[in-house]
């Protein structure tokens, strides 16, 4: 057997006497790619902070290179030589990638002068290992989130870690870039590293992982081998039950055109041109690779960003949307694709999301009532299906599932007449994921124009009604349910195809 770089025996911990891990194992072997999987709220993030230091195990061992660590913390952990990539990157936004990679290699040496030459040919070298055509020199407040996602990867391989964790790595990257990390996880593999792989995509854990661990309701649940393991049982042992199905298709007669767009720009935002409908009842799937503008054109409509030509009409009507309170009054709800900046406000309660949009619906004379909010947020925590303590709790102590539908409860709330989702089911669990989908489809029953924006082709094409998809600012096509398929949607995306 390899070397045993990380080992874990019989970890519990609890929160405010909740129970999060239950006596876990875990291993990691030099040279192999472990697979941590579970729905949200099953541990893993749990374990994975114990392994870097940021929380303490309230019983149980850790063993590092066959020795105890009997206080790990922070430092000590990246001491031993343990890096974490997070699914939200962790950057200073107002420095440059070089900066923030250097002040992340130089942080063990205190009072020394930088040399930014090297520093910027380092960052270009590390960044050249894992295929990303990133500018140095380039302020991380104007990257993308992918781009900030390999940015920490570039960190991490620069630190040379030999214990490598790696967090929803790829959660927000094109096909290419996936690509090319595992190509990176691979050449991490050969050199020796071990790499705790944590995804919720499972054809990807599939394709990389040596050994695969199971997590459900804090307890480790099976260790096996990929060549043992079929997916079908991996979602039972995850879920502890059959799923009948992750996207739960129905046919929904479409009515009336909701929301049409007519030539509709924006320069600043370098959207070009968009004309399409969206109907009563319909679930219109928005594709197309990072930076072909699908998120630009959500905040256009939302009025984030105004757009600057073209016409917008609402059920028939031209309407003008200057700022979100426009789209809102229209009936326009938004769930942007960043939850944790823009969907929700992490340290207020599961209460004050859930009606922060709809504020006069719970409010008397001018002043927020309290138990109106209770009871609203408590149809919406029973209808979706959120897991949490109580509507008091804070939303950023909830798993990422339930956080996504506090999201969706808040525009909910609302009644909307369209609900644009840019990445709906981003990051979270396949249990999570199903749910989210029956919402989605109830609301379509219900009338709902629903606009998707989603990376992940299995999804929009088994949800969609049609397909529009984009390239460099401009829609290239709209398929048909019966004409979308992967080949198709990627060539126009690709601009393989009129």
């Amino acid at each position: 057997m390899r070397d045993s770089l990380l080992e874990a025996v019989s970890i519990t911990k609890s929160f405010a006497g909740v129970r999060a891990l239950r006596g876990v194992s875990f291993d990691l072997r030099a040279g192999e790619v472990h697979a941590l999987v579970g729905e949200n709220g099953a541990g893993k993030s749990t374990l994975i902070r114990i392994f870097t230091g940021a929380e303490r195990a309230d019983s149980g061992t850790v063993t590092v290179g066959g020795r105890a660590v009997a206080h790990n913390d922070p430092a000590t952990a990246r001491a031993l030589g343990i890096a974490a990539i997070y699914q939200h990157p962790v950057l200073f936004p107002d420095l440059t990638v070089a900066e923030n990679i250097a002040l992340s290699l130089a942080r063990r040496r205190a009072w020394h002068r930088v040399d930014w030459t090297s520093a910027r040919r380092g960052a270009q070298e590390l960044l050249a290992q894992i295929g990303a055509a990133i500018d140095p020199a380039r302020r991380v407040e104007t990257l993308s989130m992918p781009e900030r996602q390999l940015v920490e990867i570039a960190k991490a391989i620069g630190a040379r870690a030999r214990i490598l964790i790696m967090d929803e790595p790829t959660a927000s990257l094109t096909e290419r870039e996936v690509e090319n990390l595992l190509a990176t996880v691979a050449r991490l593999r050969a050199a020796g590293a071990g790499i705790v792989y944590i995804s919720h995509k499972l054809e990807e854990v599939f394709t990389v992982a040596d050994r695969i661990t199971v997590l459900r309701d804090g307890e480790s649940i099976a260790t096996r081998r990929r060549e043992e393991i079929a997916a079908g049982e991996l979602v039972t042992l995850m879920v502890g039950r059959e799923l009948a199905a992750v996207y739960p298709k129905r046919v929904v007669p479409v009515g009336s055109v909701a929301l049409e767009l007519r030539d509709v720009s924006n320069a600043m935002r370098g959207v070009r041109e968009i004309s399409l409908t969206v109907r009563h009842g319909e679930i219109l799937g928005i594709a197309g690779l990072v930076g072909s503008g699908r998120t630009e054109l959500a905040e256009t409509i939302f009025g984030l960003t105004p757009g600057d030509g073209g016409e917008v009409l609402v059920d028939g009507v031209p309407v003008t949307i200057a700022a979100p309170p426009d789209a809102m009054r229209l009936g326009i709800g938004y769930v942007p694709e960043d939850r944790q900046r823009h969907g929700v406000v992490v340290e207020m309660s599961v209460a004050a999301n859930t009606t922060v949009s709809n504020l006069a619906a719970v409010a008397r004379q001018g002043l927020i009532d309290r138990d109106a909010e209770r009871d609203a947020a408590a149809l919406y925590v029973e209808r979706l299906r959120i897991k949490t303590p109580s509507v008091d709790a804070e939303v950023g102590t909830l798993s990422g599932g339930n956080q996504q539908k506090v999201a969706l409860a808040r525009w909910l709330s609302r009644d909307p007449r369209v609900l644009i989702l840019d990445e709906p089911t981003q990051g979270v669990d396949i249990g999570a994921k199903a749910e989210i989908h029956e919402i989605m489809e109830r609301l379509a029953e219900q009338g709902v124009a629903i606009v998707m924006i989603s990376s992940e082709l299995p999804e929009l094409l088994a949800m969609a009604d049609r397909v529009a998809v984009m390239r460099r600012g401009a829609l290239v096509g709209i398929l048909d349910r019966d004409e979308a398929t992967p080949q198709s949607v990627m060539a126009l995306a690709l601009g393989h195809a009129a």
